[in-house]
């Protein structure tokens, strides 16, 4: 494996987030009691839009080990919203500063080796010198009760969910979150973070 090296993604490299998406998706059907990612939310086309948008607005991370898009981490001020653009996280919870995280995504290739850990630990240091943010946060496919106990595992606690009747439509209710200064596994071992100026 090469030195890994974590920047923006561009638009132009839409293809590579939803391959590691389709990767991801693939996996859970096969390996996990999940319908998580069983098919596109809302449907393939906003799914893409939403992934385009994040990637316009800086908002997706791209691990990259040489060529190879190892993982991916979406990161954003605000807290997602549903179908029906109302959001999922309660009113009193947002007065917070957080910073959210969403699309945690690493490659079967590159499982078992806690780059999941570190990117999530790199985003807490994120939330703290860029944005002044105390908790990381992530709003989990309410189902997938494996990865609610992954996210326990990192340090995350549940948060109560909302009535579920809000959100209908909305297929990740379980809301989870940490502190941002939670001690970790010195991610800057694992990845060198790269500016896009760096980059140029």
């Amino acid at each position: 494996m090469h030195s890994l090296v974590l920047r923006r993604g561009l638009p132009g490299e839409l293809e590579k987030v939803i391959k590691l998406v389709q990767e991801a998706a693939a996996w859970l059907r096969t390996s996990k009691d999940t319908d998580q990612w069983a098919g596109p939310w809302p449907d393939r086309i906003r799914h893409r839009e939403r992934i385009l948008d994040d990637l316009l607005k800086g908002r997706t991370w791209l691990v990259w080990d040489g060529e190879t898009a190892a993982a991916t981490i979406t990161v954003d001020t605000e807290g997602p919203l549903d179908g029906n653009q109302q959001p999922v996280w309660p009113e009193h919870s947002r007065h917070e500063p957080a910073l959210y995280i969403q699309r945690v995504i690493v490659s079967r290739k590159y499982s078992g080796c806690g780059l999941g850990a570190a990117l999530l630990d790199w985003a807490g240091d994120l939330a703290r010198r860029e944005y002044g943010a105390r908790l990381i946060r992530i709003d989990l496919w309410t189902t997938n009760l494996a990865l609610h106990a992954y996210y326990e595992g990192q340090g995350f606690a549940r948060r109560a969910n909302r009535d579920l009747g809000q959100h209908a439509d909305y297929p990740s209710q379980a809301l989870f979150e940490r502190e941002a200064d939670q001690p970790g596994t010195g991610y800057t071992a694992m990845f060198t973070e790269l500016s896009l100026e760096q980059r140029l």
